[in-house]
Formats: structure tokens, C-alpha cells, sequence
């Protein structure tokens, strides 16, 4: 069974507009094209475009999407990594819906308003589940303790360092530079010192090598993370640059 183009928008939440630059850029070819001119999707094409759909809600761009779909092939397991983070973000979701009305309930009450509650699900602990399964329950409690610990200034100073990192490895990744150039491994040194700086991790605690080693891996296989670097190609040359330092000065 396949699906109209009109009918496959309306369902998906998206346009026939958006479909067929899909279709014109090369990332979701229908499945056939009717004598009428019509597209038609059928089932591998939907699981397709769900999976782009899903991509683009973790903020990715075409062309990364492009990439990521290239390097994951089988849609079994992508889904799986889908399903993962969409139940992360449900809890963290849920936990914002639970602060908003316990904020409501203190101010129909004219009781004051407690920080902690109020925040709870924004920022850092969506991760939370995440990094207690990698990394452990006290890793997670060490590094929100100090995280809350910070004054908002701190807090903003360390989110404009974490965006700039992240925008200069991009652009180190599309000047063509090598990851064992000069550039790239003083890249490498900030991203290890800005990572060490993180109580409770791996890195604090000494083992930086495999620690780091193992990061680089992971923002090449979670979308998510490579999103942060312009996608799998700029995720992947993070990964290079960061292994070349670890295995020259850690």
C-alpha cells in the first residue's frame, strides 16, 4: 500500500511543499510517481521520513540529516536511538509540566516560590538519566550539585564557553584543516581542559584518556551530539582531533 503526497502531509504534520524539496534534494525519494504526476509513498519511504521528521526536531540540517541516514542504513536500530532520546525527552518534558503547576500551586497560595522547584526539567537534567546509566548516580549528583552551586552569571559565562567551543570546532572542521594540525589539537586542549572542569565526570576524576577517547565516539554515533558540531562529518573530525591529543598528551 503506498500514500499520496496530500494525504502523507496531512498525516506527518508537514507540507507537499516540504516533500518535494525532500524529494528535489535528493534525501526522500517517493516511492513511485502516478501517470497523473502524483508521488506516492509507501511503507520504507514513511519510515524514512519519520526518522527525518525526528532528526529535524534534534535540530539538525539537511544536510547532516543526509549523512546521518547515509551512515545508519538500517532503520531498526536508528529507531531504537530515536526512541531513547523522545523518552528522554518525555521525562524531562513531564518534569517541566509538574514545575509550571507546583509554581502555580505556590502562587495560588501566596506561598513563596522555592528556585529548586521552579527549574526542575529545564537545562542539564534532561541528561540525567543518561549520565547515571554511562556514568553513575554520584556522577550525576556531583555534577548538578555544582551546577547549582553557580550564580547565574557563572552559569551564563560557562554556556557562552560551551557554544563557542562547539562553534570554533566547526569551523575548524570546514576549513579543511588536518586533526593533527596545530589548530585543530589547541581545539582538542580546550575541549579537555573545558571537560575536566565538569566534577563527577570520568575526566575530573583522572581516567581523561579512554574518557575522552570514548566522547569522541559518541558524538559521532548520537545525532544528537553531532548536531552540536555541523553533523557526523564535523562530529567525526572532533572524534579525530580529540584521539590524536589523547594519545600524544594523556
Amino acid at each position: 500500500m503506498d500514500w499520496p503526497v496530500q494525504q502523507i502531509a496531512r498525516i506527518a504534520g508537514t507540507t507537499s511543499r516540504t516533500l518535494r524539496h525532500y524529494d528535489a534534494v535528493g534525501l526522500l525519494k517517493p516511492s513511485r510517481v502516478g501517470e497523473n504526476g502524483y508521488r506516492y509513498y509507501g511503507q520504507a519511504a514513511l519510515l524514512r521520513l519519520q526518522r527525518i521528521l525526528l532528526l529535524r526536531e534534534m535540530g539538525l540540517g539537511l544536510p547532516a540529516i543526509a549523512e546521518v541516514l547515509d551512515h545508519e542504513r538500517e532503520a531498526e536500530p536508528a529507531l531504537a536511538s530515536h526512541l531513547r532520546w523522545l523518552r528522554q525527552e518525555q521525562d524531562r518534558l513531564a518534569r517541566r509540566i509538574a514545575s509550571v503547576q507546583h509554581t502555580l500551586r505556590e502562587i495560588k497560595a501566596g506561598r513563596e516560590l522555592m528556585a529548586e522547584k521552579m527549574f526542575d526539567g529545564f537545562d542539564h537534567i534532561q541528561y540525567k538519566g543518561e549520565v547515571e546509566e554511562r556514568w553513575g548516580k554520584d556522577a550525576y549528583a556531583q555534577g548538578d550539585a555544582w551546577w547549582r552551586g553557580m550564580g547565574a552569571a557563572d552559569q551564563d559565562a560557562w554556556k557562552e564557553r560551551s557554544a563557542r567551543l562547539g562553534q570554533d570546532w566547526i569551523a575548524a572542521a570546514e576549513s579543511g584543516v588536518d586533526p593533527d594540525s596545530p589548530e585543530a589539537q589547541e581545539l582538542a586542549r580546550r575541549h579537555v581542559e573545558w571537560l575536566t572542569g565538569i566534577p563527577g565526570t570520568p575526566a575530573a576524576g583522572g581516567n581523561v584518556k579512554d574518557y575522552v577517547s570514548g566522547l569522541g565516539e559518541m558524538y559521532v554515533a548520537d545525532p544528537r551530539f553531532a548536531a552540536n558540531y555541523g553533523g557526523s562529518t564535523g562530529a567525526a573530525f572532533v572524534r579525530d582531533a580529540l584521539r590524536a591529543f589523547a594519545n600524544k598528551h594523556l
